[in-house]
């Protein structure tokens, strides 16, 4: 049951990318997203339905042009916390951005969010290394 509420609050909080109108995505984000959610987004940590509609908005207006956000995975989901994978594409069809959303939810709303944009690279690759404990 609740691996059902998750989905559905995950689905709609993309079909709030997909909406026909603007007008439409705060509709969608009350059902998906609790009023305190918490939004770790590319561009930092934000709070409250209005932040997330204020991002998806921008994120309507991509440089690519109109698109279409998926989801491209299943819904991993243990317990309280999900994750999935989703991938933005422009109308021509062409996958312009992907990422990694985790999310918390609590009585079948969103109310923790972080979005990871971008694939990993691969072990072994080129990107600088984390520090670690004790080292400078």
């Amino acid at each position: 049951m609740q691996e059902a509420a998750g989905q559905e609050a995950i689905d709609t909080f993309i079909a709030a990318f997909n909406a026909s109108h603007d007008g439409y995505v705060p509709a969608l984000l009350s059902r998906a997203l609790t009023p305190d959610v918490v939004f770790w987004g590319p561009l930092g940590r934000s709070e409250g339905v209005a932040a997330v509609e204020r991002f998806i908005i921008e994120m309507r207006g991509h440089p690519a042009g109109p698109g279409a956000m998926a989801r491209s995975s299943a819904v991993d989901m243990p317990g309280e916390w999900a994750r999935y994978q989703w991938a933005f594409r422009t109308a021509e069809g062409e996958r312009e951005l992907t990422g990694t959303d985790v999310v918390h939810l609590r009585n079948g709303r969103i109310d923790q969010m972080i979005v990871f944009a971008g694939e990993l690279p691969p072990t072994g690759s080129s990107a600088p290394a984390a520090p670690r404990g004790g080292e400078e």
